[in-house]
């Protein structure tokens, strides 16, 4: 059982080291621009909406202009930008009121 435990723990260890590691090398290729023939920033067409509950308990929608929103060509996140494969997904940003 204890060497069960063990080695759970260690594949544990080396998923979030790999993890890790993944972030770190995509973080890199971002700030560095690794390859060089890529534009590490895009451009994704967002489509903005307010959704106002009434009194009545039903929502109104209020549809906003699209807006372009700058995202990053990434699996994470990266200073403070989206990964393009994300908002190209959820493109519809909802705000409620």
């Amino acid at each position: 059982m204890a060497k069960a435990i063990e080695l759970l723990k260690r594949a544990l260890l080396i998923a979030v080291l790999s993890l890790l590691a993944l972030y770190v090398c995509d973080d890199l290729s971002v700030r560095y621009r690794i390859p060089r023939s890529r534009d590490p920033f895009g451009v994704v067409l967002v489509r903005p909406y307010y959704a106002v509950r009434l009194k009545d308990r039903k929502t109104e929608y209020y549809f906003l202009d699209p807006q372009n929103q700058k995202c990053v060509h990434s699996i994470f996140p990266h200073l403070g930008y989206s990964p393009c494969w994300y908002l190209q997904r959820n493109n519809r940003k909802r705000t409620d009121m």
